[in-house]
């Protein structure tokens, strides 16, 4: 299939071909929903921690005697059952929350995220993108030109200039095929891919 390709100055200049299999494949709304939720879990941490009973601040002696008081029982003031006692079941920092997902599952998905952004005229290809100087301001005028005011920009390799005048920006992120992710495909209302990038994509999704 063909997308629209872009020259230097951001205007269509003509189709170029892509694999359809990556390009031009089903959307899969049930797994790019499950790789989205598992995406997030692997980037969460367990950074809380809560208190069982031997780690709250408490004293050991009996709150009353067992029996004749008419209250039910109770042996210390660390119990579960109190406020301020220690939790049963503690979250705790080495808590794991990551899901397992395969990499064919991955790929499949990503190629949907891909092939729907082609069908909603979201992804372009263009020939090169470059700015003089690592100054926010040019960069931000160089995407306003373009019409682009949210974009995801796939580059071959990382340069200077565009990784130091685009970190002030926070609707436009820079990043290399090999970090290719649901999130970032999803949020961006428009992605960019230069053309020398384009091969390095197909290579890592077939």
């Amino acid at each position: 299939m063909d997308i629209k390709f872009l020259n230097a100055q951001g205007k269509i200049s003509s189709n170029i071909e892509v694999k359809d299999t990556i390009f031009n494949s089903v959307y899969n709304q049930a797994l790019i929903h499950q790789i989205i939720v598992s995406y997030r879990a692997n980037m969460r941490k367990g950074n809380r921690k809560q208190k069982d009973r031997k780690e709250v601040h408490h004293t050991t002696k009996k709150p009353w005697r067992q029996k004749g008081t008419g209250r039910a029982r109770a042996g210390m003031s660390s119990s579960p059952l109190w406020k301020g006692g220690g939790r049963c079941f503690p979250n705790l920092p080495n808590e794991n929350f990551s899901h397992k997902i395969n990499k064919k599952m991955y790929r499949i998905a990503i190629c949907s995220i891909l092939s729907q952004l082609v069908r909603e005229n979201r992804l372009l290809i263009i020939e090169n993108f470059s700015i003089d100087s690592p100054k926010t301001k040019l960069l931000a005028n160089k995407l306003i030109d373009m019409g682009l005011n949210s974009v995801l920009i796939i580059v071959d390799e990382f340069k200077e200039n565009l990784l130091l005048s685009s970190r002030n920006l926070s609707n436009v992120l820079f990043i290399e095929p090999r970090y290719i992710n649901p999130i970032s495909l999803i949020f961006y209302k428009k992605v960019l891919i230069i053309k020398n990038a384009l091969k390095k994509v197909e290579r890592l999704l077939i």
